[in-house]
């Protein structure tokens, strides 16, 4: 939640107090290029030892609650019919209202599960926005994956309260154009990851469904950011400021046919699941759960991890749960904006995302900006953040680089982690970066993996930018700094 100060600054205020600390290290800027330069430009061969904050994602990096620890103690590690197993089961039809659960050991665990029994080769996915494994493993399966957002989407200066809506005039022209028995299901991510964490509203969810009742087609949301979207839900849409988390997060699986998600984000704890009510979707996903991911009841999960997200998916509908990151975010972007650093706005989910080629106009998109954005503010800041440019797509079929939408710095904000202190640092150096940009230059790729190269992909500075930027820096902080 936040508050309002005398002076008439809104702040986000922690509800919570900090019991159990992690010792960090800000090492020296000629550290911090050494460390950027042995990881390829790349921040996500990055070793922790040399990182200040890690703000590269909010996936299985959100602090848990006393409750959750507690809980995995108390865990049934039977291979089969595990207790635990049933106290998520519970959990999981209290909030989703959903009575079938298949737990995964993550997200992508369950994309796997959902592209091998429901996407056949020549089927086309519609989606409000793709995710890297969604789209890896859906195509994977031979589909083809359909963008059809709304105008708004792609601005990355907006003041559109739902920029992860889907464009139902769009999906009416899909199922036209394919044919309802070519359109797998038809998937709404909440929130939006790649385009700044933008929430979907009810209305635009019920005008989605109200199209694929009528077609026969499965609506499936991804409901790894569920909480955060419900959250965004009350304080954006009319008539749910008076609803609570659950009840809202209640109508969207009342209208979804089922939900996966991956327990790492809202959840707070490393796992995931897929539930419906639909039994012919269940019965036809359960036989391949032992195949590839482990028994019915634990579905590889640990048994302490079962136990943690029961508790995780009752907590998340607390509004200071739900709205930690998200009231985090809102300020990190609002002190941004006030420092004239272009930002994704209206602020989303999960992260504060910097738009990296109105950051960096003089680096073209061929020599990826937001990778090169990324490591630049960790070379002046010991801040990891994530690149979501063209560096995390993959080439097409003829080896041609794949332009990204979007060019962003992710720069996310886990759960119960930061405090204001580090907030405010990060504004400092964000700043002082976009003072000095034009030090910054582009990347080349010297090692690229075939598929999701983001990962592991190694790249060079075109040019000594990233030893310029150094030196500008020491001269301006001190070499300690």
């Amino acid at each position: 939640m936040s508050v309002r100060l005398s002076n008439g600054r809104e702040i986000p205020i922690e509800m919570h107090k900090i019991r159990i600390v992690q010792k960090v290290r800000l090492s020296p800027v000629a550290d911090r290029l050494a460390a950027i330069e042995e990881a390829g430009y790349n921040t996500f061969l990055l070793r922790t030892r040399d990182i200040f904050m890690d703000m590269l994602t909010d996936s299985g990096t959100n602090a848990m609650s006393d409750n959750q620890l507690a809980a995995m103690m108390v865990s049934d590690d039977a291979y089969a019919g595990s207790e635990s197993f049933y106290k998520l089961a519970d959990a999981v039809k209290d909030v989703f209202g959903y009575q079938y659960l298949l737990p995964v050991h993550q997200g992508r665990a369950a994309e796997h599960l959902l592209a091998k029994v429901f996407v056949k080769p020549g089927d086309v996915v519609p989606m409000n926005y793709h995710f890297t494994t969604t789209k890896a493993h859906f195509e994977m399966a031979g589909g083809k994956v359909l963008e059809i957002y709304t105008s708004e989407a792609l601005k990355t200066e907006s003041s559109c309260p739902f920029k992860g809506n889907l464009d139902v005039g769009k999906l009416e022209e899909v199922i036209a154009r394919y044919g309802a028995g070519k359109v797998s299901f038809v998937r709404m991510e909440a929130t939006t990851n790649l385009v700044g964490g933008q929430p979907f509203s009810l209305e635009n969810l019920r005008a989605v469904k109200a199209v694929t009742a009528k077609h026969g087609i499965m609506l499936m949301v991804d409901g790894s950011l569920i909480s955060e979207n419900a959250y965004f839900i009350r304080q954006r849409e009319a008539g749910y400021a008076n609803k609570s988390i659950t009840e809202i997060i209640r109508e969207i699986m009342e209208t979804a046919d089922l939900c996966y998600l991956s327990g790492r984000k809202s959840c707070a704890v490393r796992g995931g699941f897929i539930a419906t009510n639909n039994k012919s979707y269940f019965e036809a996903l359960r036989p391949w759960l032992p195949v590839y991911e482990g028994f019915f009841t634990y579905g590889g999960m640990s048994s302490k991890e079962i136990e943690a997200m029961a508790v995780g998916v009752r907590e998340m509908t607390e509004t200071e749960v739900a709205g930690a990151s998200a009231e985090f975010v809102k300020y990190f972007v609002e002190r941004l904006g006030e420092k004239g650093v272009p930002v994704v706005t209206p602020p989303g989910g999960l992260a504060c995302h910097v738009d990296a080629m109105r950051f960096l106009p003089h680096v073209p998109q061929s020599q990826y900006p937001a990778g090169a954005l990324a490591a630049a503010a960790f070379i002046v800041s010991g801040i990891r953040g994530m690149e979501r440019g063209s560096i995390s797509m993959d080439r097409d079929g003829d080896g041609n680089d794949v332009p990204s939408d979007l060019e962003l710095l992710r720069l996310a904000v886990p759960r119960r982690v930061f405090t204001m202190s580090h907030i405010e640092y990060a504004v400092d150096r964000v700043a002082w970066l976009m003072a000095n940009r034009d030090l910054v230059g582009g990347l080349s790729f010297i090692e690229e993996p075939p598929v999701l190269r983001f990962f592991a992909g190694r790249l060079a500075p075109i040019g000594d930018w990233g030893a310029r930027l150094a030196a500008k820096f020491t001269a301006d902080f001190g070499a300690a700094s």
